[in-house]
């Protein structure tokens, strides 16, 4: 089965789909096309707009890729919190002269028709954040010869989804820029992540299922790293972000590598769901006060980052990173995969005694 899947890409290399606008198709056709596997991020486009992106993407090229969905959210949110932080952003909507989003614009997004659209046109790997699909989502899609991962940030949830049948898990290490993919959003957990090295080695204790791993990575000793630990290929987030076929903000990728912004911290501020980012004024000022509502919290704030980002903000805007983007490299996409490669290949050497490593 690891066969199966690195055997759709050359090289171990991941691109992540980042939601957002960020993994766009131009972004997948080049790095699929160096060698890796390109993505799209269906998160919040509706199943039209992610049909369109992988109609945009097929005519571009003819190398696999994936596409990436959001898991409906259970509602536990309390409804009392997220008017108490709605109020909190009064002030923000005054700054950006925008009117708040409504909390209530859809949990699901739209998670059903763009299983449909799926099933209906396959692509060659679909991956899953946010928790599970069920058993028969998995075998449907492995009926029409989609290759299936689901995101696990725990040894237990990497167990999960393995008992559902999926084809590979993503063991996400907690150094990840973006969202983290847990199952289960629960707020007395936060902080207490587990490293991507630690993550991988336990993942591979626990189940007997292919393992990308996914953390923080941006170099090709890194990956050379992981796959050491027993990963089958790695998944790169930020490292692709800085690229020009990234469909990221320029403040955002210009603020990757701005000494003004020196670390990353896992806040609820934007989104209501635990998310590593640069941290800003707006991650300082309202995280600690964010309460667990997604995506009630990421509905509300939607106008704000939008009009953050028209006006060049970057300290009212989501700049989700890594806590390895200070490696960031402003190289295109395809060069990028193979300088990874090249990298990934001189540690292999090294590492078996051939040659120095650095």
């Amino acid at each position: 089965m690891s066969s199966a899947l690195t055997d759709l890409f050359p090289h171990p290399i991941v691109q992540a789909p980042m939601a957002g606008g960020v993994s766009v198709p131009h972004l997948a056709q080049a790095v699929s096309e160096a060698g890796g596997l390109g993505f799209l991020a269906a998160g919040y486009k509706t199943a039209d707009g992610m049909y369109q992106e992988i109609k945009q993407l097929r005519g571009l090229m003819s190398r696999p890729f994936g596409v990436n969905l959001f898991m409906p959210q259970p509602e536990y949110a309390d409804p009392g919190a997220v008017e108490i932080y709605t109020h909190q952003l009064a002030g923000e909507a005054a700054w950006y002269e925008t009117e708040l989003g409504d909390p209530d614009s859809g949990r699901d997004d739209g998670y059903d028709a763009k299983l449909a659209v799926l099933l209906d046109n396959p692509v060659p790997i679909v991956s899953f954040h946010f928790g599970v699909p069920s058993s028969e989502v998995l075998e449907s899609l492995r009926r029409v010869g989609t290759f299936t991962l689901v995101t696990a940030t725990t040894p237990e949830e990497a167990l999960a989804v393995e008992r559902a049948g999926a084809d590979a898990v993503i063991a996400q290490g907690v150094e990840a820029g973006g969202h983290q993919g847990t199952h289960r959003d629960v707020p007395e957990n936060d902080g207490s992540g587990i490293g991507l090295l630690s993550l991988v080695a336990q993942v591979r204790e626990t189940v007997n299922l292919p393992v990308v791993a996914a953390g923080g990575i941006m170099r090709g000793s890194q990956i050379a790293a992981v796959l050491a630990a027993g990963a089958t290929a790695a998944q790169l987030g930020t490292a692709f972000v800085a690229t020009p076929e990234s469909g990221a903000n320029a403040v955002h990728k210009q603020a990757l590598t701005n000494p003004l912004f020196t670390r990353t911290e896992l806040t609820r501020a934007f989104s209501g769901r635990p998310a590593r980012g640069l941290v800003n004024r707006f991650m300082r000022e309202h995280g600690p006060y964010a309460p667990a509502a997604y995506p009630e919290v990421h509905h509300i704030t939607a106008p704000l980052r939008k009009k953050a980002a028209a006006a060049g903000d970057a300290q009212g805007m989501a700049l989700w990173a890594g806590q390895g983007h200070r490696l960031a490299r402003e190289l295109p996409a395809g060069q990028l995969v193979e300088v990874l490669a090249a990298e990934l290949d001189a540690a292999k050497t090294a590492l078996s005694g051939k040659g120095d490593l650095r």
